[in-house]
């Protein structure tokens, strides 16, 4: 009789006192997915409310701005590719600029994308490693203005492109004329000026 009162008061009235005192270590399996699920569901209704909607005309243009910048990277490097094919000195003179472009700009484009696409690291950059990338780009200024200025010497309407340079052969090869002595009576009337 003893034993079906203790049994009684550890399982009757609907309570299961061994299943309490587990649980206040371990939680209850079944519950925590119920939770689990209602959590989830909540979260379904909640998107469903806010992109199930009729959108106006705003709502849709801002859709589709937020899906532009994905194949405007795509397509802009292809065209830096085809740019580069058919101009090679107005490529190099762009390239040359973005040496210019300081570590922690890249680095702050590079989160941008990085967050764009879904990931969620920044790198911060101290004072002194700004400092540092300033005194570079001041150092490697007047080497970039000067590849700038020889790109720019090699463009076919630069002046001087036909410059023969400090080689005799070259300046004389030069300054003769097609069909020199061709033509006697042109060949004349230059003796003449002479």
């Amino acid at each position: 009789m003893g034993l079906i009162r203790f049994l009684g008061a550890l399982f009757g009235g609907g309570r299961n006192v061994v299943t309490e005192t587990v649980e206040v270590f371990r939680p209850n399996a079944e519950a925590a997915d119920r939770r689990s699920a209602e959590a989830q569901g909540a979260a379904l209704r909640q998107m469903a409310a806010e992109f199930g909607s009729v959108q106006g005309p705003w709502g849709r243009f801002v859709d589709g701005l937020n899906r532009l910048p994905r194949p405007m990277m795509a397509f802009g490097c292809i065209g830096l590719f085809s740019a580069a094919m058919a101009d090679p000195i107005w490529f190099a003179e762009r390239m040359q600029g973005l040496a210019l472009v300081p570590e922690p700009l890249w680095a702050l484009m590079g989160a941008i994308v990085a967050f764009y696409f879904g990931a969620r690291e920044l790198h911060k950059f101290r004072g002194s490693a700004m400092r540092k990338e300033a005194a570079r780009i001041i150092a490697q200024a007047p080497a970039v203005a000067q590849n700038v200025a020889r790109l720019r010497a090699l463009r076919h309407d630069s002046p001087g492109a036909a410059d023969p340079g400090p080689d005799a052969r070259v300046a004389m090869a030069a300054m003769r004329r097609e069909g020199d002595g061709d033509n006697p009576a042109l060949d004349d009337w230059r003796g003449d000026r002479k």
